[in-house]
């Protein structure tokens, strides 16, 4: 310090004493901050620390030992900057006025005065990441693995597997038409007839309604499927029946039948009024499980009509898991016409339109369109599966023991969905087999909410005691993404609740350990920056409940509150300074004589006198 030298050689010069950089208070524990000058500044190669600052209370009592006025300055905020410079002009005029006291300009001069404290900014708010949705990447790993499939769906010589819950909320009209030949399964399968393979056939059963009794089956299991109107493809136009006469025979060749052996013990068989569909039959099949592993399962088995390709229904069904074609060996804008119009053609029979669209929009060469056509056909998927698969549990084919109840699921969406389900349905657990899966320690209610999530790629709304168990589960199941939406909703819950001038206070209170326990970070960080900002509120109200912490967020939030406890003091101090300086003027102030108030009448101006004079007179 150079205060000696200063009193030695500059006896009769002011002296302020200036702490810079007080921003430090507040950006020493920033990382951005830190970073941002030790890669331009070289000489902070060792980041601030908390003991390295100087408190206002501590500058004042080294500025009160040296008899100096005590100012603090940031250039990065430019706190300070003017005042420094102001009071340095006062402090050199009131010294120049004790050498010029006659001059009247200095005796209006004041002496420095005290800076005002420097609150510190209110701390923002962290961001909450949500992580890239995989929802319709897991629909394509669904249809690429094909595990526990239900359905197979024969063209030609060629058979292609697929999940009957997942046909029902992509394809109602097919789904409709399965559900109503699958209704009674039943049925010896001697009592049911075969189906003729002649040309006329098809077209005589295309317009008999009496064929096969023309009775309805249903089953509680698929009774919302059965609103089928057959009347619909009774009201073929001539063109649609002219084109069926002339494709369809419906003769087998010698590779389906070879594919058709592999389909043993055959349990139902019946005929269908359809132009694409020859036959719905279920049958125990031999095939390969999710673990290679040769297996004999039940299947239903939907044998087409030759005016469905093979070529064209892959196609089909990958629109169906995914909402675009394949393009793998062939890219969009080059797909031969040929295939183009067998795939419209089936698009048509089998009654998907959003397909037809998509289509329609390659063949003008219009594809910008379709990813609109893409965007609405997934969110109607979203609205399907939540309806038909999750609220109504249609073709479950597992139940979940929970603690207050059981709840229906299906296999291959969890695998597709869920790592933790992936592994504990396709390894050499019990689960994997098991039709009922025990979940202890889970809620009904926890478990839909996970199902919502699974099923649709959202969740329900929720309330912060509801949201605890969800994120418990969440993490248990190793599912970052719903404990992130989660995370993102609730802060978007309080929030609106902060600017409507509420507090949510106890939420982030009952939140806060949690969330710190079940991998809830985000949440839990933002809970703490509220809870720290409204330290002093905190204190007021709810004093048991801080001291019942954990000792580590106490301490977390006594060291990070706002304002902090070195700003409360010095704010206390600058008051009394204030009011003190206020009492000193007033006491000081000279007391003004009116002229009215004059005693000698020679100064006393006309209005006075003339009010005497009436005085003296009445």
């Amino acid at each position: 310090m150079w205060l000696p030298e200063i009193r030695r050689f500059c006896p009769n010069t002011p002296v302020l004493l200036v702490g810079c950089k007080n921003d430090l208070r507040f950006m020493y524990c920033d990382e951005t901050y830190l970073s941002y000058f030790k890669d331009r500044n070289p000489f902070m190669r060792r980041p601030t620390k908390e003991c390295d600052l100087v408190m206002p209370d501590q500058a004042r009592a080294i500025a009160s030992d040296l008899g100096l006025p005590y100012y603090e300055t940031s250039v990065l905020t430019y706190y300070g900057v003017n005042s420094v410079f102001e009071n340095a002009i006062r402090a050199a005029l009131v010294s120049r006025r004790q050498q010029r006291f006659w001059l009247a300009g200095f005796k209006r001069v004041q002496r420095p005065l005290l800076q005002a404290p420097f609150c510190p900014p209110k701390p923002c708010y962290p961001d909450i990441y949500v992580s890239a949705s995989s929802y319709f990447e897991n629909f394509q790993t669904l249809y690429a693995r094909q595990a526990y499939t239900d359905v197979i769906f024969i063209t030609g010589s060629v058979g292609f597997s697929a999940h009957r819950f997942y046909i029902a909320a992509a394809a109602p009209s097919l789904a409709r038409l399965i559900a109503t030949a699958t209704a009674n399964s039943d049925i010896n399968c001697s009592d049911i007839g075969t189906r003729s393979s002649s040309d006329c056939s098809m077209v005589s059963s295309v317009g008999d309604t009496s064929a096969s009794g023309g009775s309805s089956y249903h089953s509680e299991e698929t009774e919302c499927l059965l609103d089928v109107d057959r009347t619909h493809y009774l009201r073929l136009s001539n063109r649609i029946k002219e084109k069926l006469k002339r494709r369809c025979s419906f003769q087998l060749s010698s590779t389906s039948s070879a594919y058709a052996n592999e389909l043993r013990c055959p349990q139902f068989s019946r005929e269908i009024y359809h132009p694409a569909v020859q036959s719905i039959s279920v049958e125990q099949c031999q095939g390969m499980d999710h673990r290679g592993r040769p297996c004999v399962s039940t299947q239903t088995v939907v044998t087409l009509t030759k005016i469905v390709t093979p070529n064209a229904m892959r196609q089909c069904l990958c629109f169906i898991y995914t909402g675009q074609i394949d393009t793998r060996l062939c890219p969009l804008q080059s797909l031969p016409m040929s295939l183009l119009l067998e795939i419209r053609q089936a698009a048509e029979f089998l009654d998907l339109p959003e397909l037809l669209a998509f289509i329609h929009n390659v063949h003008i060469h219009e594809e910008f369109l379709n990813n609109d056509v893409r965007q609405q056909y997934r969110q109607i998927i979203r609205s399907r599966l939540l309806e038909l698969s999750l609220n109504q549990g249609l073709y479950a084919d597992v139940h979940f023991l929970l603690d207050n109840g059981t709840c229906p699921a299906h296999r291959p969406l969890l695998m597709a969905r869920c790592d933790v389900m992936d592994a504990m349905f396709a390894g050499d657990f019990r689960e994997s087999s098991a039709k009922v899966v025990q979940m202890p320690g889970v809620s009904e209610t926890t478990f839909r909410q996970l199902l919502h999530y699974i099923y649709t790629d959202r969740i329900p709304p929720l309330q912060a005691i509801s949201c605890v168990p969800l994120v418990e589960l969440a993490n248990r199941l190793c599912l970052s993404r719903l404990v992130q939406l989660v995370e993102s909703y609730m802060v978007t819950e309080m929030q609106r609740i902060i600017d409507a001038g509420g507090e949510v206070a106890m939420e982030c209170l009952m939140l806060l350990e949690p969330c710190q326990i079940h991998n809830a970070d985000q949440l839990a960080d933002w809970c703490l920056t509220y809870l720290s900002t409204n330290y002093n509120m905190m204190c007021r109200k709810a004093p048991k409940i801080l001291k019942a912490l954990h000792s580590e967020n106490q301490a977390h939030l006594a060291h990070h509150r706002w304002p902090p406890v070195w700003y409360l003091k010095e704010r206390d101090f600058y008051d009394k300074y204030i009011a003190e300086r206020k009492k000193e003027e007033g006491l000081s102030k000279p007391l003004k004589r009116s002229r009215n108030n004059s005693g000698c009448l020679c100064f006393v101006g006309k209005t006075r006198r003339s009010d005497d004079s009436s005085y003296h007179a009445v």
